[in-house]
């Protein structure tokens, strides 16, 4: 059964995610597809923030592989 929380209709199967910035309510149909593009996307941004790492000639952090 549904639920509205915040008004947003949330069903049962879909995944809801929060950090300290807020929360989000993906649609299992879509579930998949919304997590292949953050993983791209992150993964896009630790090579991104490496290369700044390296062009300072600082030792990488430990959020950065």
């Amino acid at each position: 059964m549904p639920f509205s929380s915040g008004g947003v209709l949330v069903y049962p199967g879909d995944v809801v995610v929060g950090d300290g910035d807020g929360v989000i309510v993906v649609p299992r149909q879509q579930a998949l597809e919304v997590g292949r593009l953050a993983r791209e996307i992150n993964v896009g941004d630790e090579e991104s923030r490496g290369k700044k790492y390296e062009a300072l000639g600082i030792e990488r952090a430990e959020t950065v592989r």
